[in-house]
């Protein structure tokens, strides 16, 4: 007698995620800044559409995407060196987020713009086309584990999706101090005919003076980890 046929399962596809959300606790400052300085600083985006970078910002100057910027101190700092450029951060947890509201307050930052939500959403149906000139991935969690490498954002996907918000020209930009997920990340960029790597084929890039000091790779030298930065040019 043949088996009967298994059910569907009704409950609905759940995209693996990169991050994990362990929301510590904010400050009295930090829950200040959520109230009286995300009107200012803040981007609320439900999916619907790609942003208008233009009407974001009040202007029309090359606007620059970071994805999970920390704490966002490194983030802050290039956003007042550069004031000529826009920046958009892109981040989930609350108390960075927290933090660099209140480094955009005290910096006086015109350019500066964060959005709360999956990067990969904003990569795939928030940016048009050509839309940036450059996109930053500092110290992405390294999800260190076999079992766990396929939460690493960094894949042939994702790469597209970066590749499909550069304009030709623009620079992906990635940061990491373990050497397994550079080695990946390497490979994965050096086999996508939509970039070059500017450092030349196999190689990593020299760590710019450009690119600031983050926690996260002071706590990677700390331990003896080699960081290794990734420069690739779009097409």
């Amino acid at each position: 007698m043949p088996e009967p046929p298994r059910a569907l399962d009704p409950r609905p596809h759940r995209p693996i995620r990169s991050f994990v959300l362990r929301e510590g606790r904010l400050t009295a400052a930090q829950q200040r800044a959520f109230v009286d300085l995300w009107p200012r600083f803040g981007v609320d985006w439900g999916g619907d559409g790609p942003l208008d970078l233009g009407a974001l910002f009040g202007n029309d100057q090359p606007v620059v995407v970071e994805i999970g910027f920390g704490n966002g101190a490194g983030l802050a700092e290039l956003a007042e060196r550069h004031p000529e450029r826009n920046y958009l951060g892109i981040e989930v947890h609350r108390p960075g987020i927290g933090h660099l509201l209140l480094e955009g307050e005290q910096r006086g930052l015109q350019n500066l713009r964060i959005l709360r939500h999956d990067a990969v959403e904003v990569l795939t149906q928030g940016l048009a086309p050509a839309s940036l000139v450059g996109v930053m991935l500092y110290f992405p969690d390294p999800w260190p584990k076999k079992r766990h490498h396929k939460r690493r954002i960094l894949n042939e996907a994702f790469v597209a999706q970066v590749a499909r918000v550069l304009q030709p020209g623009g620079l992906f930009h990635a940061a990491t101090d373990w050497e397994a997920y550079a080695e990946q990340m390497l490979a994965i960029l050096s086999a996508s005919a939509a970039f070059e790597n500017a450092a030349g084929p196999g190689r990593y890039a020299p760590r710019p003076d450009e690119r600031p000091m983050t926690r996260f790779e002071r706590r990677g030298l700390g331990l003896g980890h080699p960081v290794r930065d990734l420069v690739f040019r779009r097409r």
